[in-house]
């Protein structure tokens, strides 16, 4: 392992479900404060560090569309539920001497800033970790596009993709006791392979973007330190 930071700035993907611990909704204080302690470990690295978070701990559009809600408003509450997760994440970091800041990508101004590129990448400058909230702004888009999105325009080293898997693997470890981890992989192998590692859209915008990628395991103390800086931590997603 190296004893500097192999990346510059990077786009933390978070997932709204990992928020809730063992719970069946909302967050979990004690995987909050994990996840703020991981961050601002690599921030006083010197690391840059954006996050989207999603809210699948709340509400998910696609599931309330099956219940008679439309699917536009579904993914609109949904992306209200990533505002709460990141204005949360965004005041416990404060609390523990990061400075930070929540962005939106539609306006809410009495609850956070809305969301300009420039204004991220000011805000990253000057040492802010900053949190992208509401998604792409518009439905159907899930927040892994949006990670990738705002990766890409923040200009970002990577994309890290939190789990609670060590990195992607043949197959389902879960399930398959003989599923092997994948160290690199090619954008166009996840896709020849289907192996879900995110939606289509998301894959195909970092591959056409040559942003890479990196999933790791956050649930492990020190997990997200150790895959900003080494390679072999995770897997490495990479343009062909």
């Amino acid at each position: 392992m190296s004893d500097q930071p192999i990346y510059r700035r990077i786009l933390l993907k978070l997932s709204g479900e990992a928020l809730m611990g063992e719970g069946c909704q909302g967050i979990d204080p004690a995987i909050l404060l994990q996840m703020v302690e991981e961050v601002k470990a690599i921030s006083a690295l010197g690391v840059q560090v954006a996050i989207v978070v999603g809210g699948g701990n709340y509400c998910r559009g696609a599931s309330l569309a099956q219940v008679g809600v439309g699917r536009v408003t579904g993914d609109q509450i949904g992306m209200l539920a990533t505002v709460m997760n990141a204005i949360a994440m965004r005041d416990a970091l404060q609390q523990s001497g990061v400075r930070s800041r929540a962005m939106s990508a539609f306006k809410i101004s009495k609850v956070c800033d809305e969301y300009t590129t420039r204004g991220a990448i000011d805000a990253l400058e000057q040492g802010e970790v900053v949190l992208f909230a509401a998604g792409t702004g518009n439905p159907f888009f899930t927040t892994d596009t949006a990670a990738c999105l705002r990766g890409i325009e923040v200009e970002a080293d990577v994309v890290m993709k939190a789990t609670k898997v060590d990195g992607i693997y043949t197959a389902d470890p879960e399930k398959d006791a003989s599923a092997t981890k994948i160290g690199v992989i090619t954008y166009d192998e996840v896709l020849d392979k289907q192996l879900g590692v995110m939606d289509l859209t998301a894959i195909i915008l970092c591959r056409e973007h040559n942003m890479p990628l990196r999933v790791f395991d956050m649930t492990r103390p020190g997990g997200l330190q150790g895959a900003v800086m080494s390679e072999s931590e995770g897997t490495r997603v990479i343009p062909a």
